[in-house]
């Protein structure tokens, strides 16, 4: 019998994967946590611990004493905050990391599941259907510190057999959590402001393509990979990921489609820097050959999804 142990579940993507996990498995058989207590709202489904994941006494005292034989490890710094607390940032992407894979390879744990970024991507990177393999020199510590992670995610799997498993997101989008400091946060903020009335102010130039994804396909994704065969998981560094590219001017009139009093201005900042550096789009096709991933919603759809559905979700 599983017990899941869901790391960073107040975030973006935590709070959504969290309900799907105990979907799949029961409420009983998943732990959510986080460092902020007030988090503990979002879970009233199943049980909830307030852990600093950088606390590797109690993480361990919890892994043991509750059996857990799976850890989602959600909790990062990203790269927009990141870049005004580098050293902070780089302490805990990297250390908690590290933390966990060791517990997995000293408890034996069945899986784990840590979540990269088209972030480990550069400016020397292909700009276009970035391939799997190819040169990564990023220019951010947040992406630094997840291109370091693919790293010993491989080094665990092949010295030590952790079955750990990754993906490299691109930019998510959904509308249950409130924007966490990336640099596609505009992707998420832009639907509050639509709907409220406000013109939007985006802090990208209206032609920066980058890879994004609805947060239904990014979940079913991980599920996709957590559930995958172990023979099927091939790449242990972690798998293009990819589902739709579009710059905010198109978001802005595929929204507009439905809103049509909805204004936008541009004035790009120090984000602009990180976008510029990141893919245009991905080659995502080693994920949906070795186990099966496919894509679900396009710009369209996502945009409908949301304006019918953020208006009805309580904060």
């Amino acid at each position: 019998m599983e017990k899941i142990l869901v790391i960073g579940a107040g975030g973006q993507l935590g709070s959504e994967l969290t309900a799907a996990l105990c979907d799949q498995f029961g409420n009983e058989a998943v732990i959510a946590s986080d460092l902020h207590e007030g988090s503990a709202s979002k879970f009233d489904y199943c049980r909830f611990e307030q852990l600093d994941v950088m606390d590797i006494d109690r993480l361990k005292a919890l892994v043991k004493n509750e059996g857990i034989t799976q850890i989602y490890h959600l909790a990062a710094v990203l790269s927009a905050v990141g870049e005004k607390k580098p050293l902070f940032a780089w302490q805990l992407n990297m250390n908690s990391l590290l933390s966990i894979l060791e517990i997995a390879r000293e408890y034996k744990l069945d899986k784990v599941y840590w979540p990269s970024s088209i972030a480990v991507f550069g400016p020397n990177t292909p700009k276009t259907n970035t391939p799997q393999f190819c040169v990564k020199e990023p220019i951010t510590v947040y992406g630094i510190s997840k291109q370091a992670g693919e790293r010993w995610c491989q080094y665990y799997f092949e010295k030590y057999g952790v079955d750990v498993r990754s993906l490299r997101y691109p930019g998510l989008i959904g509308y249950k959590s409130l924007p966490g400091g990336g640099t596609t946060d505009y992707a998420v903020d832009i639907f509050h402001k639509a709907l409220a009335g406000e013109t939007f102010e985006c802090f990208l130039d209206e032609n920066s393509y980058l890879p994004m994804m609805y947060m239904a396909d990014a979940i079913k994704a991980t599920l996709d990979i957590m559930n995958a065969p172990k023979e099927r998981v091939k790449i242990r560094s972690s798998y293009n990921l990819a589902a739709m590219s579009f710059s905010p001017k198109e978001l802005y009139e595929a929204i507009k489609s439905e809103l049509s009093e909805f204004s936008i201005s541009y004035k790009p900042d120090f984000r602009q820097e990180i976008a510029d550096s990141w893919p245009d789009s991905v080659d995502d096709s080693h994920a949906r050959s070795d186990w099966g991933w496919k894509h679900q919603f396009g710009i369209k759809e996502m945009t409908r999804n949301i304006l019918v559905n953020l208006p009805n979700f309580q904060f």
